[in-house]
């Protein structure tokens, strides 16, 4: 096994309705099974008050193993897409059609996994995408988050193509 296979993050989904949130302009995943956000021994390390709601904020995700679980969401990542400037990673702007993700705050690792791959599983399938941006669980509801709160500690914030490769449509997830 060389280096790069031994540095994938391995994460799996478990099936479930997703619909379009107008509020933020992503389709996320509601209801069925979802795995709890603070489990794992990584509570809430904050809660950030944005639009009479409050959101937990984490420094924090799940340790990984070979099946953590986590919720697969949905993001543009063109120039006219979700985020309000080029990704972190490589401060570039991507196609959907590429297999790309940005990770959670623990995840992420500040930076640690950019142009790494991550594997995911779902629906009988596995893929491999890149890493090239944080979904930040610190911080939102402010304009560099295009206004959205922050992510929960184990997001894992999709593609078109990751989507379409697991099997999803844009009212399915996981």
């Amino acid at each position: 096994m060389d280096m790069a296979e031994k540095e994938l993050l391995h994460l799996s989904f478990e099936t479930r309705k997703c619909a379009d949130d107008s509020d933020v302009g992503t389709r996320i995943c509601q209801g069925g099974s979802s795995p709890t956000p603070s489990g794992n021994n990584c509570p809430p390390s904050d809660f950030l008050q944005c639009n009479g709601h409050s959101y937990p904020t984490y420094t924090c995700s799940p340790p990984v193993t070979s099946s953590t679980k986590a919720q697969l969401t949905n993001n543009d990542f063109s120039e006219d897409g979700d985020g309000w400037g080029p990704y972190e990673c490589d401060e570039k702007y991507h196609n959907n059609s590429e297999r790309i993700v940005a990770l959670s705050t623990g995840w992420y690792k500040g930076g640690s996994r950019c142009g790494k791959m991550i594997r995911m599983k779902a629906n009988g399938r596995s893929v491999t995408a890149k890493v090239v941006d944080e979904c930040d669980s610190m911080r939102g509801c402010d304009k560099e988050h295009a206004y959205q709160p922050p992510c929960r500690n184990n997001i894992v914030d999709g593609s078109d193509a990751v989507w379409s490769a697991l099997g999803f449509t844009e009212k399915w997830g996981l």
